[in-house]
């Protein structure tokens, strides 16, 4: 079964988000920033896809180990390395490491890039990278790292802010996006998706039903529904639940909004549809879930 990435780091972090239980961001990245001495992790397939972002100011030497391949090679500064959940991978550095490494969850990445970006993404989501350049995307991983140096209620709030500005720039440069068909009319494109997407984003505070769905496709609601579920994973009304509800989630964090209202605006017919609904999803109701944030 593979490892989690955290359970073979050979040092402790100097910062880390595992603090931050109750961001949305909390579950869907992990942020730690080392300055450890030199040492090695074994090699192993892990869980979750890891980004290295190098800091260190003088280039110093580093094997990694990459599905059996071993590459020896000179790490300067910005230089990024992103390694694919499964993969088999391993570490030696020969010098003290400044580094930020990002731990992210297939499966919460996956939606993310559905329902926020409109992105499809291949299943293996992000294109083999063993080593490059991107000083931009490093800058926006020490604002991650910076805000965990808060130690104030500041701290969630710039997390969960910057950590979409990451995620949001790590996937437009560098996620594989599925590859369409030629035949566009017997498939479910990403055009199709995104039709659908900005629909239900226009109207989360309606009812909306399968035959809307389908109508934005242009196809019919039973051929609609197979091609919807074979595509993104998810029959189409449980995926416009789960987006009600993820929207719920963001509404919450304004701790003056009422329960009552935020219902409404997410399309249920009342607070205790919108209870109801939220707790066969997360397991709490919106009111122990708000209480949980404080």
């Amino acid at each position: 079964m593979p490892r989690r990435y955290e359970e073979i780091y050979p040092s402790l972090p100097l910062l880390s988000s595992d603090r931050l239980t109750h961001t949305s961001a909390a579950s869907l990245m992990s942020v730690r920033y080392f300055q450890a001495e030199p040492d090695s992790m074994p090699t192993e397939v892990f869980a979750e896809h890891h980004v290295l972002l190098n800091l260190k100011e003088e280039p110093h030497r580093v094997q990694n180990t990459r599905d059996g391949e071993v590459r020896d090679f000179t790490f300067s500064k910005f230089d990024i390395i992103v390694t694919p959940a499964g993969m088999k991978s391993g570490w030696r550095w020969f010098a003290q490491s400044d580094v930020i490494v990002v731990t992210l969850d297939p499966a919460r990445v996956q939606r993310f890039a559905e329902t926020e970006l409109g992105l499809l993404l291949d299943p293996q989501q992000f294109k083999d990278l063993p080593l490059f350049s991107d000083a931009d995307l490093c800058a926006a991983g020490v604002m991650l790292r910076d805000a965990l140096e808060a130690d104030d209620m500041t701290s969630a709030v710039m997390f969960e802010a910057l950590s979409r500005v990451f995620l949001v720039k790590l996937l437009q440069r560098y996620g594989k996006r599925r590859p369409e068909d030629v035949a566009l009319s017997s498939r479910f494109t990403s055009a199709h998706y995104n039709r659908v997407l900005a629909f239900i984003r226009a109207n989360l505070d309606r009812t909306i039903t399968l035959d809307d769905l389908a109508s934005e496709a242009g196809m019919s609601p039973s051929h609609f529904s197979r091609l919807f579920k074979d595509t993104v994973g998810t029959p189409p009304m449980q995926y416009v639940m789960a987006y009600r509800i993820e929207q719920s989630l963001e509404m919450m964090t304004d701790q003056a909004r009422a329960l009552g209202d935020i219902a409404l605006a997410c399309g249920f017919a009342d607070q205790a549809h919108f209870s109801r609904s939220f707790k066969q999803l997360m397991g709490t109701t919106p009111r122990q879930h708000r209480a949980s944030m404080s």
